[in-house]
């Protein structure tokens, strides 16, 4: 059977709800599943609500935005105590960074001569962390730019006309947090980091030393080749593998929810082994 450990809600930067994405994740025979927003925990226990009555094993999850180095991270956190007030604490200042980001990310655009402001913004984010897919929405949706890629690509993306940087804790401070909360840390996406493979060993490994329990090795588009080599980093720092579909619900019509009919399944037998870690951790 398949899971997915790796999907995003409405809570953050996906287009659906918690609720709706277990009832895909049911339609799509997943055997487990995790809702791993960015940098936010407040559709955790909808998340899990839904997932006992349709008898999927749902895991506790988040997905930190951090950096080390020149490099920018995403730290996948499972097996948190999404309750924990000090990691709450903790979100809130990420949370406010994306807030600051957005408001001066639109006072470069109104320089531009753009018409959008926040109130607009507003009406596409019904809760949750609103960021970048929902501005590059907002500028479809007003025909300034004619798709989401367009929008990065123009104005959203490091080094666009709209371009601002926001607050992030370091690897370091990230990967602590989520063990004091209770968790595993799973560095995200390893092969988007870089585009220069041959670094790649050295980050995991300084990655490693600073306490990473896990890597993402099964992601759309990884072929078996890639894969190998991950699987292999894995296997000489003693990590372990997860896997997930990265799912954004409409934000990303090329994207799908795991399932073998969907192409894509990493094994339930990588659920077991972190349901194990979890519980000895």
């Amino acid at each position: 059977m398949c899971i997915d450990l790796h999907i995003h809600s409405h809570y953050s930067d996906g287009t659906f709800s918690p609720a709706r994405l277990v009832k895909i994740a049911s339609a799509s025979h997943l055997h487990g599943i995790s809702l791993t927003d960015h940098d936010t925990v407040e559709g955790t226990e909808e998340f899990l609500e839904e997932a006992k009555k349709v008898n999927i094993q749902a895991i506790t999850g988040l997905e930190i935005s951090s950096t080390h180095r020149e490099y920018s991270l995403h730290l996948l956190g499972y097996g948190i105590n999404h309750q924990d007030g000090k990691l709450r604490k903790w979100l809130a200042r990420l949370q406010q960074g994306r807030k600051t980001r957005n408001e001066q990310i639109l006072a470069k655009m109104q320089k531009l001569g753009l018409d959008i402001h926040m109130a607009e913004l507003d009406t596409l984010s019904c809760c949750g962390q609103t960021g970048r897919p929902h501005i590059a929405r907002l500028l479809v949706q007003k025909r300034i730019v004619s798709s989401v890629n367009d929008a990065f690509r123009h104005y959203l993306r490091k080094g666009s006309a709209a371009w601002v940087s926001r607050f992030t804790y370091s690897a370091d401070l990230s990967i602590a947090m989520i063990h004091q909360a209770g968790g595993l840390a799973v560095l995200a996406h390893p092969g988007q980091i870089t585009p220069q493979p041959m670094s790649l060993p050295l980050l995991i490994g300084e990655l490693v030393e600073r306490g990473l329990d896990g890597i993402e090795i099964y992601y759309p588009g990884y072929s078996p080749k890639v894969r190998r080599g991950l699987s292999g980093l894995a296997a000489r720092h003693k990590l372990f593998i997860t896997g997930g579909s990265d799912y954004h619900g409409d934000n990303n019509s090329y994207s799908r929810m795991a399932g073998k009919k969907n192409g894509f399944c990493p094994p339930d037998s990588l659920l077991d082994q972190l349901i194990e870690k979890i519980g000895v951790f």
